[in-house]
């Protein structure tokens, strides 16, 4: 549980950072699932560990970016209060565009 001192501000800034790290993160995982099949050489790359293929990479990579996102946005939109709507709106367009990148019909359109 947080508490706040009296004449101390709450800032929207740390969950408007986590907000669209994960949209960022979605849209990585759907790049990469896109690029490996795109890209042959980007799938062998992507394969860590033999038994799961290329979705290791695919997944693992996605994780570091959500991760690195969240670390970059949240110390900058620490102390800030932002338009938590806007941010909602960028964060659901990420993940549309995210998702929509990882299904057949749309990723065999660019091979």
């Amino acid at each position: 549980m947080v508490t706040v001192k009296a004449g101390q501000k709450v800032t929207n800034g740390p969950a408007a950072a986590a907000l669209l790290a994960s949209g960022i993160g979605s849209l990585v995982l759907g790049l990469m699932t896109t690029g490996a099949v795109v890209f042959h050489g980007l799938g062998g790359l992507l394969n860590w560990w033999n038994p799961a293929g290329p979705l290791t990479g695919k997944t693992g990579i996605a994780v570091l970016a959500w991760l690195v996102s969240w670390k970059v946005l949240s110390n900058r939109y620490r102390e800030q209060d932002v338009d938590l709507g806007r941010i909602l709106s960028v964060t659901l367009w990420l993940i549309v565009v995210g998702l929509l990148l990882t299904f057949p019909p749309v990723f065999e359109l660019f091979e």
